[in-house]
This record gives C-alpha cells, structure tokens and sequence, in this order.
C-alpha cells in the first residue's frame, strides 16, 4: 500500500518554486493583476519581444485563468488541447473552455459547442440529443459575438436536431443571456 503525505509548513517553503518573472520585469508592475498575467502569457506565448515559451505562457495564463480573466482561460484550453507547454488533456481543455464560456468569452462558447458537437458523434446514441442542444446553445450565443464559423456551426447542427430540441436549445441561450444580465446587478 503506497501512503501519500502532505509536506510539513516547513517543507512548502523550502520546496515551493521560486516565483518566475520575465526577463523583461519593471518595477512598479503588479505581476498578481490578472491583466498584466494574461499580457506576459500572450507575450511569452507569441514570442512577442521575447523567446517564445509555451510552458512559462502557461502558467502565466493559469495565475489570471484562476482569476477569472475569460480569454486566459480560452487560452489554457486551447493549449490544453494542442499539448503547447502543457501535457495534451483534452479534459482539462473542456474544463477552461467552459469556464471561459461561462464568463461570456465568444471563444470558448465556439470551443464548447465544438466538444458538445463531438460528444454528439462520438458518445452514446441516447445522450446525443443532449449534447446537440448544448452545442446549439454554445455556438448560438458565440455567433451573438459575431464569432467566426458559429452561426454555420449551428444552423448546420439545426439538420440533425428535432424541433422540440431546438426549440429548448434557444430557451437555454435566452436562460443563459438573463443570467449574465442580472449578474452584474447582484455584485
């Protein structure tokens, strides 16, 4: 039996990775804002001004992902699925392209219908009618931002989708687009 244990107080602070600034710090830059992480993420993943790292970009993208900043988010699913910088996971991808989808990000609302569209192919015959709303639901609300390949998406998913299914798909973006209305207004 193999026994894990947690490391002591002690053993966190003197095991914990240093924290990794760019090459490029300034002073007076708050590297906690989850603007300014999104920014070097971008930057390191572009090789924008700097060699190009897709591993440092990564965890750039985690520190603001994990502060809610939506693309982040969009941006660690995508290399979650591409295997850039970080192990290909395609489970982690859905994860953070959900959550950015969530947030309202155009782009991992497509993403989401995407992986909802496969599931539909790809899963059991009986939750495919499920996984075809939700992915009408995703690309509906994507092509509301006007993104790219969306609208085609789901008007081509509408061919393989019963009336009652589309019509509680767009009951689901309507029940969706309230909830991110009120949202503000209860903060």
């Amino acid at each position: 039996m193999l026994l894990i244990m947690e490391k002591s107080w002690l053993g966190k602070i003197f095991s914990s990775s240093p924290k990794v600034l760019p090459a490029t710090a300034r002073p007076g830059v708050d590297y906690t804002n989850a603007d300014v992480q999104f920014s070097l993420g971008l930057q390191l993943a572009s090789g924008a001004g700097v060699a190009q790292d897709y591993a440092q970009a990564a965890d750039w993208y985690r520190k603001a992902a994990e502060q809610n900043h939506g693309l982040a988010q969009f941006n660690l699913g995508t290399m979650y699925a591409q295997g850039q910088g970080v192990v290909r996971d395609a489970a982690q991808s859905v994860v953070w392209f959900g959550r950015a989808a969530n947030l309202g990000d155009a782009g991992g609302q497509y993403s989401m219908g995407r992986s909802c569209q496969r599931a539909s192919m790809d899963g059991l015959p009986a939750d495919a009618p499920e996984a075809r709303i939700e992915a009408y639901k995703w690309f509906q609300l994507a092509a509301a931002q006007g993104y790219k390949n969306a609208e085609g998406a789901y008007a081509t998913l509408t061919f393989k989708m019963t009336r009652a299914d589309v019509t509680e798909a767009i009951e689901r973006v309507a029940r969706f687009s309230v909830v991110k209305e009120l949202k503000p207004l209860a903060a």
